[in-house]
């Protein structure tokens, strides 16, 4: 990281706080009167960077496109009311310390001028010659509100005009899609019995005597009258035999089906409230915004 010496460099920047937090972005540069030094930037801060935010350079780095403050998100979201309209005056630049006094430790040196980002732009002028510029828009707009005098009065800091802006934060909600989980087919082997039920036959033997006939005889007296003899017959049986075939029975895919489920968001939104608090009597009745 570098140290700002150039202010074109920063502007338009995303602005981060020392933890790294995202601010907004660069919306001026102010330079010191005297040094001609990057003194305070103004960031996009607020609800859609509709408010310009005051913040100090002093121990800012530029880091690529972006831009490292040395104070805390929240610390320059609450920075008192500074009018960006080209100069700060000496009472607003006091303000400016008083409020980053832990961060900047002394008071100011000078008053500043802003960068315009136009004249950086088209000229290629440096941050010191572009100051000139800007110490003309500061004293037309020191005749304004900007000094003592205008319609209305901020606490935080400089006058403003007759009326105060109320804001509060609206909850948009929308969905995204995430991954949920995961799903597959595996196919594994099992081993199960199978019992079936086949017929099988076998020869058994049987004695089957039949007496002497005329049709016989020949083959009755065919050997000696009187011997020893065998006589074997050869028997035979079934028995079961097993085949086994691999044959496919069925496919199987995985589909996804969208089902739709109501789910309840809550968060919490900030508003403002505005009072009537005076010391003198009020026409009409008064209430909460």
């Amino acid at each position: 990281m570098t140290s700002i010496t150039d202010p074109s460099r920063i502007m338009g920047a995303t602005v981060v706080d020392r933890s790294g937090d995202k601010i907004g972005k660069v919306g001026q540069v102010y330079l010191d009167d005297q040094t001609g030094q990057p003194t305070w930037v103004t960031v996009n801060t607020g609800l859609f960077g509709t408010r310009e935010s005051f913040a100090p350079l002093q121990g800012a780095q530029e880091s690529g496109d972006g831009l490292t403050l040395a104070v805390e998100k929240d610390t320059v979201k609450n920075a008192p009311n500074v009018s960006d309209d080209g100069h700060i005056g000496d009472d607003e630049q006091r303000a400016l310390y008083e409020y980053y006094a832990g961060y900047l430790g002394t008071g100011p040196q000078s008053t500043t001028d802003y960068v315009d980002e136009s004249a950086l732009r088209d000229t290629g002028t440096t941050g010191v010659a572009a100051a000139g510029a800007g110490a003309e828009a500061g004293t037309a707009a020191s005749q304004g509100y900007g000094e003592t005098g205008g319609p209305g009065h901020d606490t935080s800091g400089p006058n403003t005009d007759d009326a105060m802006t109320r804001s509060e934060e609206q909850l948009h909600v929308g969905t995204q899609q995430v991954e949920a989980g995961r799903a597959r087919l595996r196919k594994y082997v099992v081993t199960e019995n199978v019992t079936q039920t086949v017929p099988v036959s076998h020869e058994e033997v049987r004695i089957e005597r039949e007496p002497i006939t005329d049709a016989n005889v020949g083959a009755a007296t065919d050997g000696p009258a009187i011997s020893e003899e065998e006589h074997e017959v050869t028997l035979h049986a079934e028995q079961p035999v097993v085949q086994k075939e691999a044959v496919p029975v069925e496919r199987v895919r995985v589909g996804t089906e969208t089902v739709t489920e109501q789910q309840t968001v809550n968060e919490q939104v900030r508003k403002e409230q505005i009072d009537v608090d005076g010391d003198g009597s009020t026409t009409g009745g008064t209430s909460a915004v």
